[in-house]
């Protein structure tokens, strides 16, 4: 996914925001809580080491995923987040052949965030309504 399709899909979603920060990141919130990120990351070698800046995508997930994916090849956990306890993986490996799935945890990502804003909120945003 480029960073162009991730503007894009995270544009799409519901009552989402945009902004460049932290060193030219695209971030997107909802509710102005960040719920997904494109930039640059780190990925790191067998050693331990690190290749350099590549191409990741963050996002937040659930428990499940977070463990399904800090075991999956292309993932990580995601450095700054994860390392104080938060569930947010970033993928590394950000190729067209997981652009489905990513769009999926992008989606799920998005309503784990917005389900944790207030009633008030999400009511005045129009998420999580039932219909």
């Amino acid at each position: 996914m480029t960073n162009e399709e991730f503007n894009q899909f995270c544009k799409n979603l519901p009552a989402t925001t945009y902004v460049v920060q932290w060193n030219n990141s695209h971030v997107w919130k909802v509710g102005g809580k960040v719920f997904a990120i494109s930039g640059l990351g780190k990925q790191p070698t067998q050693n331990g080491s690190n290749k350099g800046d590549v191409p990741a995508i963050t996002f937040k997930t659930s428990t499940l995923n977070f463990d399904f994916l800090s075991d999956k090849s292309g993932y990580i956990p995601a450095p700054y987040f994860a390392s104080r306890g938060m569930k947010w993986i970033q993928c590394i490996e950000c190729h067209a052949e997981l652009d489905e799935e990513l769009a999926y945890y992008l989606q799920e990502s998005h309503r784990l965030v917005s389900l944790g804003l207030t009633k008030k909120m999400q009511q005045e945003l129009g998420l999580n309504q039932a219909h």
